[in-house]
């Protein structure tokens, strides 16, 4: 296990887990060529990495660990960097979305970040003021690393409502939202997975100052999320949750079935062909 001890205190997050993987990668007597070849990532890729210069995926990590025999050294590593990348009112968060048997979320103005392609959540994140490249792509493998729950043998049941809006802005480019529409239908295949359009013709006002999320965890009181301009926050008292589940019932009253969302999500797809 990585101690302080063995690692620069100057260095950055990502420079400690290239340093990491190349400890290990030397310990197994294996070449960058010859990781690259096991674990079917390009060794250009591994070399960034082990430079600090590129945010590492959890399967990258899992696979080198795998590959180098780190007994999941690793992957702790990599969910120690990626943990730290969340804003300290969401990490009480963490614990509780892998906890909870069934999701509820609303989102007015972007995708639900458990559905969100790696280059959109990119543009998301960057969008905060002052926010440096090293946050940004620590933010990212953060949050890429949460979709890990629909993987799981027991994914959650996860449901969406979101605005229509919201597949009409154009975050990070044409063909990011090309691919991240298509990221859409594809995730209403699973299905412990459903999305919910709220048509914007309807002039829908519910929840429009922000989105919330509604986790319902096994043998205990609902849990809400609540965003704001700022920071979000995180409640149990009973108060909250049941204004939270009014709004929640109210938007999804409003919303088209699922079959007719995803026409409404493929038609969108054609604004960015």
């Amino acid at each position: 296990m990585f101690t302080n001890s063995e690692l620069d205190p100057t260095m950055s997050n990502l420079a400690l887990f290239g340093a990491e993987l190349r400890k290990y990668r030397k310990r197994a007597k294996m070449t960058q060529d010859e990781l690259a070849e096991v674990t079917q990532f390009s060794r250009s890729l591994l070399s960034f990495v082990e430079r600090g210069e590129r945010t590492p995926s959890r399967n990258l990590a899992q696979r080198c660990d795998d590959a180098l025999g780190a007994g999941g050294e690793l992957v702790q590593f990599w969910a120690h960097i990626t943990h730290a990348a969340s804003p300290w009112w969401f990490r009480s968060w963490l614990d509780i979305e892998p906890a909870a048997h069934t999701l509820h979320t609303w989102e007015p103005l972007v995708i639900p970040g458990l559905l969100q392609i790696e280059e959109y959540a990119r543009a998301v994140i960057r969008g905060e003021p002052g926010i440096t490249d090293e946050q940004t792509e620590k933010a990212v493998a953060a949050r890429m690393e949460r979709q890990a729950i629909f993987d799981r043998a027991d994914p959650p049941l996860f449901r969406a409502v979101v605005d229509e809006g919201v597949l009409c802005r154009p975050i990070g480019g044409r063909e990011v939202m090309r691919r991240q529409l298509e990221r859409l239908t594809q995730a209403i295949e699973s299905p412990r997975i459903g999305i919910q359009i709220v048509p914007m013709e309807l002039g829908v006002t519910t929840g429009i100052l922000g989105g919330f999320v509604i986790a319902q965890l096994p043998g205990n009181p609902d849990m809400v999320y609540i965003q704001s301009a700022t920071q979000g926050s995180v409640s149990s008292r009973p108060e909250d949750v049941e204004a939270i589940h009014a709004r929640y019932d109210a938007l999804r009253a409003e919303a088209q079935p699922q079959r007719a969302s995803v026409e409404l999500i493929r038609k969108a797809e054609k604004l960015w062909i």
